[in-house]
């Protein structure tokens, strides 16, 4: 097996791109501090992956998605109390 083909089965797709990138987003520490994050789309993602992990999202628990007007989503979330 040559190395082009296990380098290229090593990178990741489109989605886990766009996964890693709305994570940085949401671990920044001033999310972090207001519980939100605004998110957009880029233009070079793709509408199925964007569709994909916004509903993956918006299943968590605590987490609200509000959708903007200039295409943006805004995601809130609450970080529950422990007994």
């Amino acid at each position: 097996m040559s190395d082009t083909t296990s380098s290229a089965a090593a990178l990741p797709g489109s989605y886990e791109r766009l996964g890693v990138r709305i994570q940085k987003i949401i671990n920044a520490p001033t999310a972090q501090r207001s519980r939100s994050a605004l998110i957009f789309r880029l233009a070079d993602e793709q509408e199925d992956d964007w569709n994909q992990l916004l509903e993956e999202i918006a299943e968590n628990d605590n987490v609200t998605l509000a959708w903007r007007d200039d295409g943006g989503v805004q995601i809130f979330w609450t970080v529950p109390r422990e007994d």
